[in-house]
């Protein structure tokens, strides 16, 4: 926003030439919730939480890391009503703590999307050739790669046709992914309640929603695990913009996905553990064999070996593969929104603010975070396996730094409206500022495990590869920012998009010679 605001009224949202009015809270809702990869994110975590030795305390953890996450939307929640700018964190960050801040906070935004887009790009790609029963292919980097680039520069153009056409494709690929992870709970749960689980199975009890009795390491090494399958939800807030009610309707979106994501997640790990167990043979949680994907583990075994179980095998891995897909396309959308959003404050050369006459969507930074994500794709790919599982790992350091800058901007953009009442200490102050400093915490904790040699699957000079790509990464934006520094020198002039508050009395952020 290039200048202020009158004393207490909400600022205009920019015409940015998105379509307005295009999404209700629902849609909004569907897009947050598609970004997480639900059925993928649990089926690819759940393993590894059994393994760092919680047992069947995994469902304590899932729970737990839900609680900061919350803690993070309400402060989502609360600057998009002060300004529901499609570049989220970007604009915040910049209005909290200046136009270096924002812009750097932009830059780790877009390098997670970029390496969760080579992590789901690879999962469409072996989950395609699983679904036609090619398993042997499915091991073939070559043919995976070429197939997971498919993928990508289909949903590329299914995202440039139009923010109708994504939101539709979004409730489809959702729906089918949650009905097979419903039906999976429920077949389990009721196998076990009925016997005929197996002798590994055990009947679910509350003491497993509770952690106590987990050593302090292992709890950390879990909570680094969990907290990160509800990265995602946010992405309802970039499409602010194009919602029937921008100021409210994104915002409420986000809270209610990290709900209905922790109702999934528990629902789903109670059934696994319940049914599977926690032992290190078979279909146990805890053998290491399984603890890339429990779910495609667990098909066979849940749904038994006749027509039937066959079939929804085979819509397991269908819904793995509608997760990854999902959740690609919900990463292009708020990719293209955020460049699409520095470009019209500035921050970014004009051409990746180019929004296509009839599709309304931003046509140039859609289509440049398309093409860069192939390009990493492919490079980490053929690189080797072993660099691409630690690029995706290596996603956790960025998200702990977007959540750590958002919440605590939101605790200094609100600070003069803070004590103006209970609600406003509590959800503006208090737990956005406990967010805050959980992923500030998980930020330092995740650099101290991923820097260790056996953390990943490789190592840079006796340091983890996750922690040196992730750092390497990050840092990268440093000079690419002072690269476009002059080409952008009213935005970091602060002139472009300043410093503001939200006053006392008033609703929106103004610059703070005009808060009195």
């Amino acid at each position: 926003m290039s200048e202020a605001v009158a004393l207490g009224v909400a600022p205009a949202v920019p015409a940015k030439g998105l379509r307005g009015g295009a999404l209700g809270m629902v849609s909004s809702m569907v897009i947050g919730m598609s970004s997480t990869a639900p059925a993928y994110s649990i089926a690819a975590t759940l393993g590894l939480i059994v393994l760092a030795g919680t047992g069947f305390k995994a469902a304590a953890f899932v729970l737990l890391s839900f609680v900061p996450v919350l803690f993070v939307a309400f402060a989502f929640r609360e600057l998009n009503t002060a300004e529901p700018d499609c570049g989220t964190n970007f604009t915040w960050a910049a209005r909290a703590f200046g136009p270096h801040a924002g812009w750097f906070t932009g830059w780790v935004v877009t390098v997670a999307q970029l390496l969760v887009m080579s992590s789901q790009s690879a999962l469409t790609g072996r989950y395609t050739l699983l679904l036609f029963g090619a398993s042997g292919a499915a091991d073939n980097r070559w043919v995976t790669t070429a197939i997971g680039a498919a993928w990508l520069l289909a949903l590329c153009w299914l995202c440039h046709r139009g923010i109708e056409v994504s939101a539709r494709a979004q409730w489809i690929l959702l729906s089918v992914e949650l009905a097979v992870l419903v039906l999976f709970s429920v077949v389990a749960l009721v196998r076990v309640f009925d016997g005929t689980a197996g002798p590994q199975a055990s009947l679910p009890k509350l003491d497993w929603l509770w952690p106590g009795g987990v050593s302090a390491a292992t709890a950390v090494s879990a909570v680094l695990l969990a907290v990160f399958i509800y990265w995602g939800w946010e992405s309802s807030l970039s499409v602010n913009e194009e919602s029937a009610d921008p100021r409210r309707a994104p915002g409420r979106a986000a809270v209610l996905s990290t709900v209905l994501l922790v109702l999934n997640y528990l629902l789903v790990t109670v059934a696994a553990l319940a049914f599977a167990g926690v032992g290190s043979e078979g279909i146990g949680l805890a053998n290491e064999a399984n603890s890339e994907d429990v779910l495609a583990g667990l098909g066979g075994a849940v749904f038994g070996d006749g027509t039937t179980g066959k079939v929804l095998g085979v819509l397991l891995i269908v819904s793995v593969l509608t997760s990854g897909a999902a959740t690609s396309q919900a990463t292009i959308m708020p990719a293209a929104r955020t460049t699409l959003s520095m470009a019209s404050h500035g921050a970014l050369p004009r051409v990746f603010g180019r929004v296509h006459p009839r599709f309304r969507t931003p046509t140039v930074a859609t289509w440049a975070f398309g093409l860069v994500s192939l390009a990493v794709y492919v490079l980490l790919a053929l690189v080797s396996d072993n660099v691409l599982s630690d690029s995706v790992d290596a996603v956790g350091l960025t998200i702990a730094i977007e959540y750590t800058m958002t919440a605590l901007a939101c605790v200094w953009v609100f600070r003069r409206t803070l004590f103006a009442s209970v609600r406003n200490f509590v959800l503006r102050g208090l737990l956005p500022f406990t967010g805050g400093v959980f992923f500030l915490a998980v930020l330092v904790f995740a650099l101290i495990e991923y820097a260790r040699p056996d953390a990943g699957e490789t190592t840079v000079f006796g340091i983890g590869g996750v922690a040196v790509i992730g750092v390497v990464s990050i840092v990268l934006g440093v000079p690419l920012m002072f690269a476009v520094h002059r080409a952008c020198r009213e935005f970091f002039a602060g002139r472009r998009l300043p410093r503001g508050i939200v006053p006392r009395g008033g609703d929106g952020i103004v610059t703070p010679d005009r808060a009195g």
